[in-house]
């Protein structure tokens, strides 16, 4: 009877052994998994937009239609005329938003109009070399003094060509080791200065990429500045060990 009692002593002891080590190991894990840091890491580029969009608004007054669409054709000849000599070929040139208003048409209006009709057309101008766009809207002043009634850029905003940058996802790759780098030499630094060493990633966030303007100014937005800055900043939980 003795002998089969001290086996099961035995298997007893050896299972509160066993059973106490796996809890230790459970809670190291545990806690370790509970120790990490959160860091950001940023990157950042400047860019030159490579799209630029110029739409001129233009408008001609009068009383006979036919006529009011004459002063529209001569117009739309002008501003053609001077985009060419700016180095804008036709092509980057399309026709939008053509429209005809007739004032006696208009209940709210009626008498008081000084012109009947009024045509207005758009002029989209597209072109890949965003200099070259810029340079002519500088010199818009020139169609007003030979007579073009116009409106540069959007009908609402600061006016001028709207200039894009179309090449992010050419940028994201690197951009993002860089911010990941960027992000682990901060995770170091934490580390050494709490005698821990940085373990892998626990949970990454790559961030939202941003276009800005290089020249942030009061009452200057991103699209309207031809220079940018891309920025990325992500966020990232290492493991820390020791």
């Amino acid at each position: 009877m003795k002998d089969r009692i001290v086996p099961a002593a035995v298997l007893v002891a050896l299972g509160l052994v066993v059973g106490g080590g796996l809890m230790g190991y459970g809670f190291k894990a545990g806690r370790t998994a509970d120790r990490f840091v959160t860091v950001k890491g940023l990157s950042e580029r400047e860019v030159e937009a490579d799209l630029a969009l110029w739409p001129l608004q233009l408008v001609a007054a009068g009383n006979d239609l036919s006529r009011t669409q004459e002063r529209m054709d001569e117009m739309v000849g002008l501003t053609r005329t001077f985009l060419r000599e700016h180095g804008i070929p036709d092509e980057s040139v399309s026709v939008q938003a053509f429209k005809v208003t007739d004032a006696q048409a208009n209940p709210y209006q009626g008498g008081n109009a000084v012109y009947r009709f009024i045509i207005t057309q758009t002029l989209m101008v597209r072109s890949e070399e965003p200099r070259t766009l810029r340079s002519a809207s500088q010199d818009v002043g020139q169609l007003v003094q030979a007579g073009v009634v116009l409106t540069s850029g959007q009908e609402y905003g600061p006016g001028g060509p709207t200039y894009l940058f179309t090449r992010l996802n050419d940028l994201k790759p690197e951009m993002l080791a860089e911010a990941t780098a960027r992000a682990r030499e901060s995770a170091e630094e934490f580390a050494d200065a709490s005698g821990s060493s940085v373990g892998k990633i626990r949970r990454a966030h790559q961030g939202v990429f941003q276009i800005l303007p290089r020249d942030p100014a009061r009452g200057q937005q991103e699209q309207n500045q031809l220079f940018k800055t891309i920025r990325v900043v992500s966020t990232l939980e290492y493991l820390l060990e020791g």
